[in-house]
């Protein structure tokens, strides 16, 4: 199979025109301490019981692609820890999938692996490097430039080795912008948020940052899905996409969001993680849900979002 990097054109042109339906299983800190109860270090017994939950949802996506998802429009996000052989199949099966760059759990963005995160890109040859990045424009403007100055590393480095980037915003309040909402992080993420994406992505740009894919919050509102995909296609970045970050929400919640970006255009998918998985997993890991079960639901959960976004669009 062509390493991904030789899928980019002789030009660079950045973006992603075809759909894409990501199973997000990335988690690291969040999962290991929340699921399996443990802090710090793990130890190799506890790292393999993560690999075969990860493993669980590995089995879920192949089931959804076995009754029919399509092939060409689903893909993978994975983390080299715990997740490393997922990965390397992933890359020999020829599926799309991503892979995590940034330190897990940290309020500013750094690479996992330092000055080697290139290295680690390039043994496993994702079609995506991935950065979650914590970044609101009203914010400390010094975490701010930081972040901006690592990112655009980043940015560079990708698309000098013909690369694609998967960039997933989010933008907490700072406590002036909860205080004016009353506290209420519902009234600040219909009301607040939407403007400070929009602001985030241009600022982000201006600082040379430019991902090919944007994995967005979800929104309400069309309206605030067309405002956001239009500032990711600002100034001629005419195939650049958005997809649905699933934030680990209820059913209702990602539902509402999917319907929201589904056709707008700029918006080609969606990426959704504990939304799918978590409950399966857990019970997996509680032993009173088998294997085969789990993975079931896993792929029967993924196949439905599918459904419903391509429904909406």
């Amino acid at each position: 199979m062509r390493p991904n990097r030789e899928r980019r054109d002789a030009q660079m042109t950045i973006g992603y025109e075809r759909p894409l339906y990501i199973l997000a299983f990335d988690h690291r800190g969040s999962l290991q301490k929340k699921m399996f109860g443990i802090d710090g270090e793990p130890k190799p017994e506890q790292t393999a019981r993560i690999a075969e939950a990860k493993g669980v949802i590995s089995e879920g996506f192949e089931r959804a692609l076995a009754d029919g998802v399509p092939r060409d429009r689903v893909g993978l996000l994975v983390a080299e820890r715990s997740g490393a052989a997922i990965a390397e199949r992933a890359k020999t099966q020829g599926h799309v999938f991503a892979m995590p760059v940034e330190q897990s759990a940290q309020d500013e963005f750094d690479f996992e692996y330092g000055e080697a995160f290139g290295a680690h890109i390039e043994r496993f040859d994702p079609t995506f490097a991935k950065a979650l990045v914590r970044y609101n424009p009203e914010g400390d403007p010094d975490l701010n430039r930081r972040q901006s100055e690592r990112l655009k590393r980043l940015s560079d480095w990708l698309h000098e080795h013909g690369r694609r980037f998967l960039f997933e915003l989010l933008v907490p309040a700072v406590p002036e912008q909860l205080n004016a909402v009353g506290g209420d992080r519902e009234r600040y993420d219909r009301g607040v948020r939407p403007r400070l994406m929009v602001e985030a992505i241009a600022e982000l740009q201006s600082s040379g940052v430019e991902p090919d894919v944007w994995k967005i919050e979800g929104l309400e509102s069309r309206e605030d899905c067309e405002r956001v995909a239009e500032q990711a296609r600002a100034g001629g970045r005419d195939t650049v996409a958005c997809i649905v970050l699933g934030r680990g929400a209820d059913d209702a919640a990602v539902v509402r969001w999917l319907r929201a970006g589904a056709g707008v255009p700029g918006y080609v998918g969606f990426a959704i993680g504990r939304t799918i998985w978590w409950d399966d997993v857990n019970s997996f890991r509680e032993g009173s849900l088998g294997h085969d079960d789990a993975a079931r639901g896993i792929g029967e959960r993924f196949r439905r979002y599918i459904e419903v976004y391509e429904a909406a669009t």
